[in-house]
C-alpha cells in the first residue's frame, strides 16, 4: 500500500477546498499540500455549476448589517449567528482576492464597479456575477493557481474512504482508493479538511453533481464529530423539466426570478399571490420551492406535473444577452427560454445541515476541520441564493489559514494502521460476490423513497415509512456484490457511494422526524407553523455506541434576536 506524508490534507476540490489549499500554500511556511478530488481537478463537484453568483457587500449603499440580517431572516433564525459574521465579513476581501490574486473577471458596470444583480430574499442587490456561469470563472482560475504552486500536490480519481485517528482519537490521516489503479493510498497528515461538498443526490430529483454523495458527511460522522441541522434540505424552485432524461432537476438560475421571471401553474394562472403576497416570484428559496411542488401535487401542474416559468415578457435580446447559459440549456432540449415559458419543478440542491463547525472551521475533533457543504451553522434553515459559493470561498480560505497556524509545532500522529487494514476489507467486500440486488437499482429506490418521504412536504407517517425504507435499503446494500476487479470498477463505486447516501439518508430522515414543527426548507404538515417557542433549536446528532444519537440545543442568539425589529442593530452588537 502507497504511503504519502503530508502537512495539510484537503479531501474536495471545489471553492471550498482549492481556496483552502491555496491559502495555506501561500501561508509563508513551506509547507506541503495535498488535494484529494473524485474526479479531475476543476472539472468535478458543485463549485463549477455554479450559475447565479456570489453575495458581498462592495457598495457603500449596501451594509454588512444587512446582509447578516438577510441571512438570519432567510435561515429562520438558527443559523450560528458568529458563522454567519464571519461570512459577510470577510466576503468582501474574498473577492478582491479572487479577482487580484487568483485572476478572476466578474461582470462590471460602466463605469467600473462589480456588477451586482437581485437575489430572491435579500433587501439589496448584492451578487456579484461572471453572467450566469459564475462557477466556471472561480473554478478555472482556482484550477490554475493550483498548478502553479509546486507545493500542492493533487490526487485526481481518488475517493476517500475513512478517516485514520491515532491513540488519542485526534485525525492523522485517511485512507484513500485510487479509482484508476484499483489501489489503496494512506495518506498521514498534520491538519485535514473535508471540503467534498455535501450534495443531495439520494433524492429522485436533483441538481447537484451526480458524482456527490455526501462522503464528508459520512466521514465525519464514522470518526465521531457532532453534526447538525440534517434536516434542512434546499430544494431549488426551478429545475429543467426533460422527460425520460436524466438532466431533469438541472437548475434554471435564481436571476431569472431576480430579473423579473413569472410563475404559471398549467391553468396559466400567476399563483405566487397565494403563498408570498409581498415578494410574489421574489420570496425565498424555500417559499417558492414548496410553492411549485404545491401547485403540481394539487392538480394544476404542466403536462408533466411541473409548472411554468417565463421571462420572454423582459424581451428576447435581454435575456439571450443576459443569461446565455440558461438559453443554451433550455434549446439544448426544445425549449426557447427567450421566447416561451419553460416548464420547472422543484429539485434537491444544497444541504444546509453539516458537520458543526467554529468560526475558524474547527470541528469536535482535534486535527480535522470542515468547510463548504460539508459544514453546518452558515445557512440556518434555508440557504439564500448567491450565499453559497460564498460559503465556500470564505471558509475555505480560512480553513488554509486556520490549519497552517494550527500545526506549527506539531508532529505527524502515529495513526492505527489496523484501521486501514479494517476499512479495505470491509469495502473490498462486495467485489466479485454474486447475487443480491445491483447498487444502481437499490440506489433508484432510495431515491424515490426520500423524494416520497422526506420531500419537500413531510409528515411523520412519510419520515417514518421513508426510515423504515432507508433500512431496509441499507440491508440489501450489504448484501448486494459487484463485479470483480478494482480498475475503473463503476459499479463498485456506486456501491461505496450508496453506502453513505443510506448513512445521510437515516440522519435526514431522523432529524426531520425530531423536528415537529415547519421552518425554512422544512414544512411538516402536521406541524405547520414555527414554534420558536420550542424549536428555536439545532438537530444535532453523533454516532455512539448504541447508534446514532440525536438530540436539540439552543440557538445561541449571540448578535440579534428574531424578534428585533429594524432598530435592534443600534443595541444589539454585531461588529468585531
Amino acid at each position: 500500500m502507497e504511503q504519502i506524508e503530508t502537512d495539510v490534507l484537503v479531501l474536495g476540490a471545489g471553492g471550498a477546498g482549492l481556496c483552502a489549499a491555496l491559502r495555506a500554500a501561500d501561508h509563508g511556511r513551506r509547507l506541503s499540500v495535498t488535494v484529494v478530488v473524485k474526479g479531475l481537478l476543476g472539472r468535478a463537484g458543485c463549485t463549477r455549476m455554479v450559475q447565479g453568483g456570489y453575495n458581498v457587500v462592495v457598495s457603500p449603499d449596501d451594509s454588512l448589517e444587512a446582509h447578516f440580517r438577510d441571512t438570519l431572516r432567510g435561515g429562520g433564525w438558527i443559523n450560528d449567528q458568529e458563522i454567519v459574521w464571519a461570512l459577510v465579513s470577510t466576503a468582501p476581501a474574498r473577492v478582491l482576492e479572487l479577482e487580484s490574486r487568483y485572476g478572476c473577471f466578474f461582470d462590471r458596470t460602466p463605469d467600473g464597479r462589480l456588477h451586482q444583480k437581485p437575489f430572491a430574499g435579500q433587501t439589496f442587490d448584492r451578487t456579484v456575477h461572471k453572467g450566469d456561469l459564475t462557477g466556471i470563472e472561480i473554478m478555472n482560475r482556482l484550477a490554475e493557481q493550483t498548478h502553479a504552486r509546486p507545493s500542492i500536490r493533487v490526487l485526481e480519481e481518488h475517493r476517500a474512504l475513512e478517516l485514520l485517528a491515532d491513540g488519542a482519537g485526534r485525525v492523522g490521516g485517511a485512507l484513500l482508493l485510487d479509482m484508476r489503479r484499483g489501489e489503496f493510498v494512506l495518506v498521514k497528515s498534520r491538519a485535514m479538511l473535508l471540503a467534498t461538498g455535501g450534495g443531495p443526490a439520494m433524492y429522485k430529483v436533483f441538481a447537484c453533481s451526480a458524482d456527490k454523495s455526501a462522503d464528508g458527511i459520512a466521514l465525519a460522522y464514522r470518526a465521531g464529530a457532532p453534526l447538525q441541522d440534517m434536516e434542512m434540505i434546499q430544494f431549488h424552485p426551478t429545475g429543467l423539466v426533460v422527460p425520460g432524461s436524466l438532466m431533469t432537476g438541472a437548475l434554471l438560475e435564481e436571476g431569472l426570478r431576480g430579473a423579473g421571471g413569472r410563475l404559471y401553474n398549467g391553468q396559466g394562472e400567476r399563483y405566487m399571490g397565494r403563498y408570498d403576497a409581498a415578494r410574489l416570484e421574489r420570496s425565498t428559496r424555500d417559499v417558492v420551492a414548496r410553492a411549485n411542488y404545491l401547485e403540481g401535487l394539487e392538480g394544476r401542474g404542466g403536462p408533466n406535473g411541473g409548472v411554468f416559468l417565463d421571462v420572454s415578457h423582459l424581451g428576447a435580446e435581454f435575456v439571450q444577452r443576459n443569461f446565455r447559459g440558461m438559453v443554451k440549456r433550455c434549446r439544448d432540449f426544445g425549449w426557447d427560454l427567450a421566447t416561451q415559458p419553460v416548464e420547472v419543478m422543484p429539485t434537491a440542491h444544497f444541504m444546509m445541515g453539516g458537520i458543526r463547525i467554529s468560526p475558524e472551521c474547527f470541528t469536535g475533533i482535534e486535527g480535522l476541520f470542515a468547510a463548504g457543504e460539508d459544514a453546518g451553522g452558515v445557512h440556518g434553515a434555508n440557504r439564500l441564493g448567491g450565499n453559497g459559493v460564498a460559503d465556500s470561498t470564505v471558509f475555505g480560505g480560512i480553513a488554509g489559514d486556520t490549519m497552517a497556524d494550527w500545526i506549527e509545532g506539531r508532529s505527524q500522529p502515529v495513526i492505527c494502521e489496523a484501521q486501514a487494514g479494517e476499512t479495505m476489507a470491509r469495502v473490498l467486500f462486495p467485489l466479485g460476490r454474486q447475487g443480491g440486488r445491483s447498487p444502481a437499482a437499490l440506489k433508484a429506490e432510495l431515491r424515490e423513497a426520500m423524494w416520497a418521504g422526506a420531500g419537500l412536504v413531510r409528515d411523520a407517517a412519510g419520515l417514518d415509512a421513508a426510515r423504515s425504507r432507508v433500512d431496509q435499503l441499507r440491508e440489501a446494500w450489504q448484501q448486494a456484490g459487484v463485479p470483480a476487479g478494482r480498475t475503473y470498477n463503476l459499479a463498485w463505486q456506486e456501491w461505496l457511494n450508496l453506502g453513505n447516501q443510506l448513512l445521510v439518508s437515516e440522519m435526514i430522515v431522523r432529524s426531520a422526524l425530531l423536528r415537529e414543527e415547519s421552518r425554512g426548507s422544512h414544512f411538516r404538515q402536521d406541524h405547520p407553523l414555527a414554534d420558536d417557542a420550542r424549536w428555536l433549536v439545532n438537530v444535532c446528532l453523533q454516532s455512539g455506541g448504541d447508534g446514532m444519537k440525536v438530540w436539540t440545543e439552543p440557538v445561541r442568539l449571540t448578535r440579534l434576536r428574531p424578534d428585533a425589529g429594524p432598530r435592534a442593530l443600534e443595541s444589539v452588537d454585531i461588529s468585531d
